[in-house]
């Protein structure tokens, strides 16, 4: 595979996530064996601008298959199209420092950068790529929810964490004979919650794209205790509204480019139900934990698949394109066809079907 590419970087941006470094793997061994020199950007964007930057050699992208987090350092308050910066004011102001980063990529003499992020990485990359950086997204997030793609690696292993997580809490319920709410991530999409929660049976799922009733929610839990069931289990997505209300935002965060920090509404959801039922409720937030570990076999896989795309698409010269997998093939799609726009749960998603059929509430 000819091509005249000689030095690449790769950054890993937004939150941490499991596979992120079989990526690395992939690409960086895939780029050496073809004659390339690697460089690691430290921290995603921040490296960028703050020119932060290491050699990858073999021996540092070995044995980390099975490693959780990046080897390179994560950052997702660094969005360089809108960095903020104090004002001098006790404040914070936003800047456009693209221009920066491109004359700081070429002073690195890199020729193409694979991009490994979300939805907010990906924003960035659009804006980057509009500036003529050579770039080539590969899609990672816990949450899934990246258009384009219909997985992002790294959700089916915190899938797995969540759905272990609410498997335990089964436990505890039944010997107490409580309704225990258990808050997941996921932001403005469901389907961490929908999938852990279907893959432990939780009872009651409840996700941002379904609005719940308070009062059927309250009615679906005294009804199990009439059927002979002691407990109920509801998995909820931290951005899961009540009908009529607002999602819950626990702070917001003035130097990010994503603000607002959602939590709350597994402890409101938990005391509406023993304030309309009685029944003794306790609520548990999984929080980060969903984010660490190692990653799946699936998710190694599918990091793997993903970083040796990414090396496929630079060496063809084909930037500015983000790695997918549609219906099983890994193919790719624009980045600025997903930037700035969010995947969510369609109300007839085969699996919402399933789980309403198996008597599963989503509190609607």
């Amino acid at each position: 595979m000819a091509s005249d590419l000689r030095r690449i970087g790769v950054l890993t941006g937004g939150g941490d996530c499991p596979g992120l470094n079989a990526v690395i793997r992939a690409v960086a061994k895939s780029a050496m064996g073809g004659g390339l020199e690697v460089i690691g950007i430290e921290d995603g964007y921040l490296g960028l601008i703050e020119n932060r930057y290491h050699l990858l050699d073999r021996k540092s992208v070995s044995n980390i298959l099975t490693r959780g987090g990046t080897i390179l350092g994560s950052c997702n308050k660094a969005n360089p199209a809108s960095y903020s910066v104090p004002d001098g004011k006790g404040g914070w102001e936003n800047r456009d420092v693209r221009d920066m980063v491109v004359n700081n990529v070429k002073k690195a003499g890199l020729d193409a950068i694979i991009v490994i992020g979300g939805d907010g990485t990906m924003s960035g990359a659009a804006k980057l790529v509009e500036r003529g950086i050579n770039i080539i997204g590969v899609p990672k997030t816990i949450d899934n929810d990246l258009c384009g793609t219909d997985i992002t690696f790294g959700h089916y292993t915190a899938v797995a964490t969540a759905a272990d997580a609410l498997d335990k809490v089964h436990t505890t319920a039944s010997s107490h004979h409580r309704v225990i709410v258990v808050e997941l991530m996921g932001r403005y999409a469901g389907w961490l919650a929908l999938h852990s929660g279907v893959a432990a049976g939780a009872d009651l799922i409840l996700i941002p794209e379904i609005p719940f009733d308070l009062d059927k929610v309250a009615t679906y839990c005294m009804d199990r205790r009439r059927y002979g069931k002691g407990f109920t289990i509801v998995a909820v997505g931290e951005g899961a509204k009540p009908i009529g209300g607002e999602m819950f935002v626990d702070e917001v965060i003035k130097d990010s480019p994503d603000p607002l920090r959602l939590g709350g509404v597994g402890k409101f959801v938990a005391k509406e139900i023993e304030k309309r039922t009685e029944l003794d409720c306790r609520s548990v937030v999984l929080g980060h934990v969903q984010r660490g570990g190692t990653p799946t076999p699936y998710d190694r896989i599918l990091s793997t698949k993903f970083g040796y795309h990414a090396f496929e698409l630079m060496m063809e010269k084909r930037f500015g394109r983000m790695v997918v997998q549609k219906q099983g093939e890994v193919t790719s799609t624009e980045i600025a066809d997903v930037a700035d726009k969010v995947r969510t749960v369609p109300l007839d998603d085969p699996l919402v079907r399933a789980a309403r059929s198996i008597g599963t509430s989503f509190g609607d």
